[in-house]
């Protein structure tokens, strides 16, 4: 985006930070608490506001409007002591459940900046400062999502050692129980009695250790089923991810726990119905019986691949209304705009403006 909006004549950067391993997980521990998870104590605080004073000693914070997205760099705003100048934490988290302790002691440093966004409306929370909704987005000419030759789909298929001879039934996540792995192979089960077809399931690690217990748990299971397959996909690979996307017949989601889940608008974008659990930011990007198919439970999940599987029309439909559901909503080019017309917003008061 960064490119894309100097084209359109903003002077725009990207500042990165480098962090060491204490501050990482003190960043993560963070990003827990402010879920609903781990607790962020006193001592975590002065932690965190001591190394973001180190960071901001070489951090070059000179722009008029500073946009911070990592939680973990909230206090930053303490900086803010040139009058104009705006600041604006871009929330990617669900604060819905945020841990009181955590919320407590962040809530000043939130209060510093001029604006929040956040991603959905069920991520929100209730504000003294103006708070967007500005979802995200994908790049569709990224690895991930451009368009792939049938060539280059055949040999990501060969190199796992998938065959063609039965529609592909795909989720994409990480190996994590609150994926659903577990439910998502029962609902295979149920479905493969009346439908011929092949469940894979492919994921990305940054460390293999940290998903090698749910792999294993996966495969015991699915053992004696030649028709499953379990990926561990090398980070970096999204080539490959695009092109087990491209070879499916349905793309499911059968998330316990998401986040925004934007791997649904990656499977939309390709033209692939899309079978969901109607969670967190999935709700936004599939409308249920128009842009695919919204579930609540394992037994709803295995009658919605059903319908998929038995009509491909019906399927074909929801596919090419889904392609367009995001081509209109969840494209890198409407999250430009809005980032235009959050500055725009920045310059005014009230919720209406009117532009000349």
């Amino acid at each position: 985006m960064v490119p894309l909006l100097q084209e359109l004549g903003l002077d725009v950067r990207c500042e990165f930070v480098e962090a060491n391993e204490a501050f990482l997980q003190l960043g993560l521990k963070l990003q827990a608490a402010l879920q609903g998870g781990a607790e962020f104590t006193g001592q975590d605080m002065a932690l965190l506001l001591e190394m973001t004073q180190d960071l901001a000693l070489r951090l070059e914070i000179s722009a008029d409007v500073i946009m911070v997205h990592e939680p973990r760099l909230l206090p930053l705003a303490g900086q803010k002591t040139v009058q104009g100048k705006k600041w604006i934490w871009g929330c990617c988290l669900d604060l819905s459940q945020a841990s009181p302790e955590a919320w407590q002691q962040l809530a000043p440093f939130i209060e510093q900046y001029d604006a929040v966004t956040f991603l959905a409306p069920s991520f929100a929370r209730a504000l003294s400062r103006r708070s967007f909704l500005i979802p995200p987005a994908i790049d569709p000419l990224s690895e991930r999502n451009r368009g792939l030759a049938q060539p280059a789909i055949d040999a990501v298929l060969a190199k796992y050692n998938i065959p063609r001879d039965k529609p592909i039934l795909l989720q994409v996540s990480r190996f994590d129980q609150l994926k659903g792995p577990a439910a998502l192979l029962q609902a295979f089960e149920v479905v493969r009695k009346g439908s011929e077809c092949r469940l894979v399931m492919a994921g990305t690690a940054t460390s293999k250790a940290s998903v090698e217990p749910v792999i294993a748990a996966l495969r015991e299971r699915a053992s004696s089923n030649p028709d499953v397959h379990i990926l561990l996909v090398p980070a970096g690979r999204d080539h490959e991810i695009n092109a087990l996307q491209r070879a499916s017949a349905v793309i499911v989601q059968e998330a316990l726990s998401e986040g925004f889940g934007l791997v649904a608008s990656e499977a939309l974008w390709k033209a692939r119905p899309v079978v969901a659990v109607a969670t967190r930011g999935l709700p936004l990007q599939i409308k249920n019986k128009f842009t695919g198919l919204l579930t609540h439970d394992t037994e709803e999940t295995a009658s919605a691949l059903k319908q998929l599987l038995t009509n491909p029309e019906y399927a074909r439909r929801l596919a090419e209304n889904g392609r367009e559901h995001v081509r209109h909503n969840f494209l890198i080019v409407r999250q430009l705009r809005d980032y235009i017309l959050l500055l725009v917003a920045l310059e005014h008061q009230g919720d209406i403006i009117q532009l000349e």
